[in-house]
């Protein structure tokens, strides 16, 4: 939908601002924000400073995470209050924008806490603050990222803000609530397409390699409680009989290079494809070195070890590359088993779910090579595992291309959400009729 554009515009000298309407001001925001020295008060809870939920608390913020964060210890000294409606610059505001707490409590002293003044509508600016310019603007004020210096009031301030009337800062605040929150259901809806034919593509998966592809065969019990009936004809048996060698790549951290031999870890390998966006490199040298442990190469399976376990991907890269100690090799014995069908078995439900539990270690996850050797599956004969090889591929490949269609709506949805903002917020649409 397009918005109509402000009647009466006029230059504001600020270029991340442009043009803005006439009865809009441009206000340095040391003007509309007061920094808040109060020291935290008895009873105060933690909070913590989050890009994705704002300022919230620290208890409730682990807990629907299932995470863990830097928790500040009872009793430092410095710690700050933060009153309800306050707006804080955190250590990573030059990449996500300045926070609004909803909440009182106390946060590190490393952050910069800013009570809002009398002209400030506290909606509105939670969306200017959070607004793609903005952050563009506050980046450029800093040179953190080369340095290590925190982010501060002095960057906050060399930002020229807009200042439309307090009326007109509700109506926008207003305007934008409705209609993103129209563009984030579409975004949950997307979403859950995506969750629902995965779980399909799971279990199309795990009912191939587990039960073959003629409903009409005759089956036998296979005794292991993870796979259940197989067909009478195959035979169920542990990854590390269907292997010559597995090993990981180097238990350390290599030096990378611009230019080099690629270096791949868990977060390279997916289920449905090769990641390589992020793609570490190492020299020459290293790759030597790293070599004389294992060479990967076309007809070796990949299988994930550490921090996301259990995804396999038959390996059809043709050009060199080295893996981390996250990753294994697993060469396989020739005539028992194909790289692409023994990829598919080890991404079913039944396989990932004994990877999950022989998977240990809370944080630093680690799937053993001792232990995934343990790992059972069905096997079928060399024919048959080819025959179910091409029909995965194909269903497989339909749900994939679904799967991309959605991911490419989504990411079009939060471009237009983004923009959408920023229009809002710097005066590019009028939205006064639409509020």
């Amino acid at each position: 939908m397009s918005w109509p554009a402000y009647r009466d515009c006029t230059p504001s000298a600020v270029q991340w601002l442009r043009d803005v309407p006439t009865h809009w001001e441009v206000r340095n925001p040391k003007t509309l924000f007061t920094l808040h020295r109060e020291p935290a008060r008895e009873g105060d809870r933690q909070l913590t400073a989050s890009q994705s939920d704002g300022v919230v608390y620290q208890d409730e913020y682990m807990a629907s995470r299932g995470t863990r964060v830097v928790q500040v210890i009872e009793g430092q000294a410095g710690l700050k209050h933060v009153s309800a409606g306050d707006f804080v610059i955190s250590l990573r505001s030059f990449q996500g924008g300045i926070e609004w707490s909803a909440a009182p409590g106390k946060i590190s002293p490393a952050y910069t806490v800013l009570t809002p003044r009398r002209r400030v509508v506290e909606r509105y600016f939670v969306y200017l603050l959070k607004s793609d310019g903005f952050i563009q603007e506050l980046r450029s004020t800093s040179n953190q990222l080369r340095d290590g210096q925190s982010l501060g009031v002095e960057h906050f301030a060399q930002v020229p803000v807009p200042l439309p009337p307090p009326t007109e800062q509700e109506e926008i605040s207003r305007f934008l609530d409705r209609e993103t929150a129209k563009i984030d259901a579409l975004i949950a809806k997307q979403a859950q397409l995506i969750a629902t034919v995965r779980e399909d593509r799971t279990a199309t998966i795990t009912r191939a390699v587990t039960t073959g592809l003629d409903s009409r065969v005759l089956m036998k019990a296979s005794e292991l409680e993870w796979i259940g009936e197989i067909p009478a004809h195959w035979t169920a048996t542990r990854l590390g009989r269907l292997c010559r060698s597995i090993s990981d790549g180097p238990h350390f951290s290599p030096s990378y290079v611009d230019d080099g031999v690629m270096f791949l870890s868990a977060r390279n390998v997916k289920v449905d494809g090769w990641f390589l966006e992020d793609a570490k490199y190492i020299s020459e040298d290293d790759y030597k070195e790293f070599s004389r442990r294992v060479v990967p190469e076309v007809g070796d399976v990949l299988y994930t070890k550490g921090g996301t376990t259990g995804v396999a991907r038959a390996v059809d890269l043709t050009q060199r590359f080295q893996v981390w100690v996250h990753v294994a090799v697993l060469k396989l014995r020739q005539g028992l088993v194909t790289p692409d069908y023994l990829a598919y078995a080890l991404n079913s439900s039944a396989c990932y779910e004994q990877s999950q539990l022989y998977t240990r270690g809370a944080t630093n996850q680690d799937l053993g090579l001792t232990r995934m050797v343990r790992i059972v599956l069905a096997l079928p004969p060399l024919d048959e595992q080819s025959e179910i090889v091409k029909f995965l591929d194909e269903r497989c490949g339909n749900i994939d291309a679904l799967i991309a269609k959605a991911t490419e709506v989504i990411e079009t949805l939060r471009e237009y959400r983004s923009a959408l903002i920023t229009d809002a917020v710097t005066g590019k649409i009028d939205v006064r009729a639409a509020a």
